[in-house]
């Protein structure tokens, strides 16, 4: 389904990253984060009537997108500040890369979770050398939690999963990449699909699509039940999802858009489509068996998007972003099942 969009709010008072802040990310983050490559499959193009380019995220540091915006935001900080550490709160690929990008720069990270994220999330968090506090997500709020942290550790920065100009900004370098590299190969997308929870990935890729390729549309995609972004869009402001968890894309549930992000996202969206948990297991299968890489649900919804033809191509070209891929073992098994 195309969400159309109610007419637009103007954002005030919001510090909104622009292309420039996404080329300067790209100088941060250069020689740290991997330039993850597209991949084509003859089989999935059949499968879904065009051409498509998948965008490996599983292969960047930590499994996932998320370092890009970790490093840029942590590897700023001053020498003071990164002795004071930094919290982030996730349910695990923002954990991940913030524990990663602290540790390259010697600050100690603590990094709130919720209690039902995958274990193998959890597990490779404290591996990577960040203290792990849990909490419940359907009764307690991240966020309070973050700033008593803050409180009790002298000032810790705070590195949100999404609401943060560098933050944003180092997502976005993913879309400049796709974009230059489908220059490279002479070719123009005429679609590109993104997992959209926060909308951190979703807003950065839209900046970087509206200044290298603005013919292109942009597609956000969510679990069936969390459409909050599709729903946020028709309403013209932000709305919340009724539940917390009960999908297996665990990447994907945030309680509501960011402030920032959505007023990046709301204009230039084309539309924002839903798939289910099966759909999603689906995709999972068919990367694994075509692609040869391994994604989570939550990262592969773009994929399913396509694959369960919510989004027709008809020939077209297409993007879709392989966000992540820290999947627990036994969903790995009943996807591929």
């Amino acid at each position: 389904m195309t969400v159309m969009a109610a007419p637009v709010k103007a954002a005030s008072g919001l510090n909104l990253p622009t292309y420039a802040d996404i080329e300067d990310a790209a100088r941060q983050i250069d020689g740290v984060a991997v330039r993850t490559p597209l991949l084509r499959s003859d089989a999935l193009d059949e499968a879904v009537g065009g051409k498509v380019f998948v965008k490996a995220e599983v292969l960047q540091r930590t499994g996932s997108f998320k370092f890009r915006g970790a490093y840029n935001r942590i590897s700023r900080l001053t020498p003071a500040e990164l002795k004071a550490g930094v919290v982030a709160y996730s349910s695990g690929n923002h954990a991940q890369g913030v524990a990663t990008a602290a540790k390259l720069m010697g600050a100690p990270a603590v990094i709130i979770m919720p209690a039902d994220a995958p274990a193998l999330k959890i597990e490779n968090t404290r591996a990577l050398g960040a203290e792990v506090v849990l909490y419940d997500r359907a009764t307690e709020s991240r966020e309070e939690i973050a700033a008593q942290v803050q409180a009790e550790r002298g000032g810790a920065t705070l590195v949100p999963p999404f609401e943060d100009r560098f933050v944003i900004a180092g997502q976005g370098t993913a879309g400049r990449e796709i974009i230059q590299d489908l220059q490279g190969r002479g070719v123009t997308a005429d679609v590109l699909l993104c997992p959209t929870s926060g909308g951190g990935l979703t807003a950065g890729i839209a900046l970087a699509m509206r200044a290298l390729s603005p013919t292109t549309d942009l597609y956000g995609v969510e679990p069936f039940g969390f459409d909050d972004y599709a729903r946020s869009i028709a309403a013209g402001h932000r709305v919340k999802n009724p539940a917390q968890s009960g999908s297996l894309c665990d990447a994907l549930l945030t309680p509501e858009p960011g402030e920032m992000t959505f007023a990046i996202n709301q204009t230039r969206l084309a539309g924002v489509l839903a798939v289910n948990d099966e759909e999603a297991l689906a995709a999972v299968a068919f990367a694994f068996s075509w692609l040869k890489i391994v994604v989570e649900p939550g990262g592969a919804v773009a994929l399913a998007a396509l694959l369960s033809g919510k989004l027709k191509l008809d020939g077209r070209t297409a993007v879709a972003v392989a966000s992540g891929g820290n999947i627990d073992p036994a969903v790995f098994i009943r996807a591929l099942g």
